[in-house]
């Protein structure tokens, strides 16, 4: 039979790469250091050839070890959810999930699901952290979050995603701007305009970007938004237009915001928003409970699905 390598020894090795000191890693693998090279030498053996490149003050991965590292961090996370699935299986959903929520849906989305999800799993922990979507989706795929809630990932492969809903996307500008009373415009009549948008890293961005690219627009990456309350506020006082998620401009639009809401005629104004988790999670059937759980209160909200 071939030789496999244990999980500790896998431990070590992903220890001592993200470290790059002997004694560093088997602090934070709590063993001492001998032990911790002995089983690095004898990986380095049994595999024939080696991993690291031992330097003074510094060890450095070969070639063959970052390949053999990445592998190695694939199947302790694999691990990590087969513990998980099997200590506390679908009555809590796992027990614990690190949700990356993204900030121009998941704050105005979580509120009406959490009260409901909290009434029919109380044991379950849900650990929410908002970040730009190409961030969640680095830290999905790399096991630093469970599951990610927002727009389509574009990591292919990578990541399995559930479709809860398609939200509509909406054009907002200055109440007192020409096109304010249409209630829908073609993008070529944004000729010259300013559209604002978010800071890179949201999928907003590009998004503006392509539009602007179409109509001829001038697109204001000096006067990029870190919010949608932001944006919305430059908005209102007359810098420019740009793009509202349907979700937020229910949430968050009023009346006195001078702010008038038109559809795009001719123009993809919808979006795909949903959880996604790494492909090949064993916590898959748990993510996808949680995708049906969250489907009633996407209908209560009034989005839809297609």
């Amino acid at each position: 039979m071939a030789f496999r390598p244990t999980h500790r020894q896998l431990e070590y090795a992903v220890a001592l790469a993200e470290t790059g000191h002997f004694g560093a890693a088997a602090r934070r693998c709590h063993v001492s250091q001998p032990t911790l090279s002995v089983q690095i030498a004898q990986l380095e053996a049994q595999l024939g050839t080696p991993l690291f490149d031992r330097t003074p003050g510094r060890v450095q991965m070969t070639d063959v070890g970052r390949r053999v590292v990445a592998s190695a961090r694939t199947v302790l996370l694999t691990l990590d959810d087969i513990v998980a699935t099997a200590a506390s299986g679908a009555r809590s959903l796992g027990g614990l999930i690190r949700l990356g929520v993204a900030p121009t849906f998941g704050p105005y989305f979580l509120p009406s699901l959490l009260p409901a999800l909290h009434a029919r799993y109380p044991d379950l922990q849900i650990y929410i952290r908002e970040e730009r979507p190409v961030t969640i989706e680095r830290e999905v795929v790399s096991g630093g979050l469970d599951c990610g809630l927002g727009p389509a990932p574009t990591s292919g492969h990578a990541l399995t995603f559930r479709r809860l809903c398609r939200e509509t996307i909406h054009l907002g500008v200055p109440k007192d701007h020409p096109l304010a009373g249409e209630g829908s415009v073609a993008p070529e009549k944004l000729k010259g305009e300013r559209l604002l948008t978010l800071g890179r890293g949201h999928y907003l961005f590009d998004t503006v970007r392509e539009l602007a690219a179409v109509c001829g627009a001038d697109l204001r990456e000096d006067y990029e938004g870190t919010s949608l309350d932001a944006l919305r506020q430059m908005v209102v006082m007359g810098m420019g237009m740009s793009l509202f998620p349907e979700l937020y401009a229910r949430s968050e639009f009023r009346v006195e915001d001078d702010v008038a809401l038109l559809a795009l005629d001719g123009w993809p104004t919808r979006r795909d928003v949903g959880y996604f988790w790494r492909a090949g999670n064993a916590r898959a059937a748990q993510f996808e409970q949680l995708a049906r759980e969250s489907e009633a209160t996407c209908a209560d909200l009034g989005l839809k699905d297609a």
